[in-house]
């Protein structure tokens, strides 16, 4: 097992999971339910189990890869992508199986967790497989699918987390980390100073 091969299965998965909803008959509203009802508790179980364990690994040895700057950067965005897909669900959860209002939030999830999803790929997966070995990528994964397994059918009450209060209570926190952290407040200091 390696998290990054099972994220993206799971990525895979839920994928297929939106073009079911997208070719379901319309006029088939249990089905839809159920459909869409197995893949919130999908959505919601993965963003969970990423921000318990890939998340906070990842920022003890991220570098920042693809396009992103930084594994702070990496981190944020997936919280924030997370949030954003868990606010569609909640929509959807109110409104009305097949409604406008329904199909309305279970689009704007589709494209924020395909962003997401994207992002994840080209940055954070590749990151972590850098800088990973695979001794830790086979621990991880353990650690996730147990997560999953046990939430099962249930899911995660979706809880919406502040990215940067995410990335202070996980970043590095070796030499490198303080330094960075130490120039920071001195540019806050400073900035600080010449707005007085």
């Amino acid at each position: 097992m390696d998290i990054t091969e099972e994220i993206q299965r799971q990525h895979d998965e839920q994928r297929h999971a939106f073009a079911l909803l997208e070719e379901w008959p319309r006029d088939d509203t249990d089905g839809l339910a159920a459909v869409w009802g197995r893949l919130a508790i999908l959505l919601e179980n993965h963003a969970e189990a990423e921000e318990r364990y890939f998340y906070p690994e990842l920022l003890k040895l991220g570098t920042g890869a693809g396009d992103a700057p930084d594994v702070e950067e990496e981190a944020e965005d997936a919280v924030h992508d997370h949030n954003n897909i868990r606010k569609a669900i909640r929509r959807a959860r109110r409104a009305k199986t097949g409604s406008k209002a329904w199909w309305t939030a279970v689009t704007d999830c589709n494209v924020a967790n395909s962003t997401h999803m994207a992002e994840e790929e080209r940055q954070d997966l590749a990151d972590f497989r850098q800088q990973a070995s695979l001794e830790l990528r086979h621990e991880i994964a353990v650690k996730f699918l147990r997560y999953e397994a046990i939430k099962g059918a249930t899911g995660e009450a979706p809880v919406d987390k502040d990215p940067e209060e995410f990335i202070e209570k996980h970043k590095k926190k070796g030499p490198v980390a303080k330094a960075k952290k130490s120039a920071g407040r001195q540019r806050k200091s400073v900035q600080g100073s010449e707005t007085e």
